[in-house]
């Protein structure tokens, strides 16, 4: 099984788990279920086909990024060209017939079609019990991360757990508890199989850790942050993540797998310059770059930039801080600011689109995690930078500053701060430790402010703002919403996707009417 920096094994398309019939005849070029699930190299093949959907452009290689991050305050349009229905999604005026978010909502449902395949039939595989049983807790991590994606996007969703096999195998919406309880049991059983780490052609499926740290991310969702608190722990006692000296090293493509990460999607560019335009994964000889290197990179497309509510949460001298955040210049670049190994100043003209305001001066920004310019020319020619960087999708980052946010609403105030320091201390960043004049963390609320801070400036552009809003919403931490278009009882979720409703007749037939509020 490769998964670094050569060929993806693909394993199985989609339609090779079905039987093609004419005139009741089975075709004997296709295998059927059947016949496929024999042996272990098999049940591998299909485990590696759900692989192939988590990393492939309808999820992680684009769409999965945009969604989110069309549905946080980090983000601003780079210019006018960005396509309309991102744009709809931007400023709160997407439909159920908006395409970037069914796209979504389909990749999901493919992943989890796949991720279903495998624990359905993995039962028949005798020759190795072992290797069995762990393709089957990655086929369940992967879905409970699916299903965690659906219910905190959508709320309620069908609850789909075995393959398709009939075109009229139609499921209503289940409750969002339902789902909950559903995406729990997953992660719970999985958690107990999948080992701690892998290392040589297995690196990049999901761990033990990725499992835990999903599960957590699921409870303090919930609100249920005792039982977040207990699963982010397993993560910071088990000795196998740290947060790395170089805060950069977890954005760029030669220290991917580092003790940061918890789980990640590869990415490698062929020398193609090439992406995958039908956006499934599918195919040995399909591309397996992500796009996001050409979507939000400066020099090209510059589809979304960091909004200047982002620019200006860093602390900074211009603005009376004691120091500036060495965070704003690892994740973002303004003119003048060097690419190219250090040889290329960054220019206006190379940029386009909109400029920005930060502390009161108008500059040209765009995004610098996750972009290869750090050590590629700029491309005159053809402007593509299809690249090869692994997207982290969860960090040990991340954990330790949703561990802060469990002690600080279960009144460890002081736990919950030592937390935060954590973040700041790391040697590349060395922020001042809290209590600082603008976070003195006397107080739940207090921390509070401090931990908002700090997760925007520590985790801007990595696909969580949206989730903590969500969370942060039904607390009431906010007195204004950060989403200038919110409106209560309709911007919480997204719209169940139009084709959903129109295709599926039981859609509404269950614990959740079709359509959620304000559509």
């Amino acid at each position: 099984m490769y998964f670094k920096k050569i060929t993806l094994c693909l394993g199985l398309l989609t339609g090779l788990l079905f039987s093609c019939k004419k005139l009741d005849q089975l075709n004997p070029s296709y295998p059927t279920v059947e016949t496929y699930y024999q042996t272990s190299a098999q049940l591998v093949g299909g485990t590696n086909s759900i692989y192939v959907s988590f990393h492939a452009g309808f999820l992680v290689g684009r769409e999965w990024f945009y969604l989110n991050d069309l549905r946080s305050d980090e983000f601003a349009a780079g210019g006018g060209q960005l396509e309309v229905v991102r744009a709809q999604l931007l400023n709160g005026s997407a439909l159920p017939s908006n395409t970037q978010m069914s796209t979504v909502w389909n990749g999901l449902y493919i992943l989890i079609h796949r991720a279903n395949s495998i624990i359905s039939n993995a039962a028949k595989v005798q020759d190795n019990p072992a290797l069995r049983d762990r393709c089957v807790a990655e086929a369940k991590c992967l879905r409970g991360w699916a299903y965690y994606n659906l219910v905190t996007l959508w709320g309620g969703v069908p609850i789909r757990l075995s393959p398709v096999d009939n075109i009229a195998d139609y499921l209503p919406r289940s409750s969002t508890d339902k789902v909950y309880a559903q995406i729990i049991a997953d992660l719970t059983e999985a958690a107990t199989v999948l080992p701690a780490s892998y290392t040589g052609a297995d690196l990049g499926r999901v761990t033990k850790g990725a499992a835990q740290a999903i599960l957590g991310k699921v409870y303090i969702q919930k609100g249920d942050y005792a039982l977040a608190k207990a699963e982010f722990e397993k993560l910071s006692t088990s000795g196998l993540y740290a947060l790395t000296d170089n805060y950069s090293d977890n954005f760029d493509e030669e220290h991917e797998f580092n003790r940061e990460s918890v789980m990640e999607a590869i990415y490698f560019d062929k020398g193609d310059r090439k992406y995958d335009a039908s956006f499934t994964g599918d195919g040995a000889a399909t591309a397996q770059t992500t796009l996001r290197n050409q979507e939000y990179n400066p020099l090209s497309w510059r589809n979304l930039i960091p909004s200047d509510k982002y620019l200006n949460e860093f602390e900074n001298t211009a603005t009376g801080s004691a120091k500036t955040d060495p965070r704003l210049a690892a994740s973002v670049y303004l003119t003048g600011d060097k690419y190219d190994s250090g040889n290329t100043a960054i220019t206006d003209a190379d940029q386009n689109g909109s400029a920005s305001i930060i502390n009161g001066k108008t500059i040209k920004a765009g995004w610098r995690k996750y972009n290869l310019i750090y050590k590629q020319a700029k491309a005159v020619a053809t402007k593509t930078y299809y690249g090869g960087i692994n997207q982290r999708v969860i960090r040990y980052g991340d954990i330790i500053l949703l561990l802060a946010e469990c002690e600080n609403e279960l009144g460890n105030t002081v736990s919950a701060v030592r937390y935060l320091n954590q973040i700041r201390s790391r040697p590349s960043v060395s922020m001042p430790v809290y209590p600082t004049a603008n976070f003195p963390v006397n107080n739940k609320s207090d921390i509070i402010k401090a931990l908002v801070h700090e997760r925007m400036v520590e985790l801007g552009a990595e696909e969580v703002r949206n989730f903590d809003l969500l969370r942060w919403r039904k607390k009431g931490y906010f007195s204004t919403d950060p989403l200038p278009y919110f409106r209560v009882n309709r911007d919480e979720l997204l719209p169940i996707p139009q084709d959903e409703i129109a295709n599926n007749p039981s859609i509404g037939a269950g614990d959740v009417v079709a359509q959620n509020p304000g559509y």
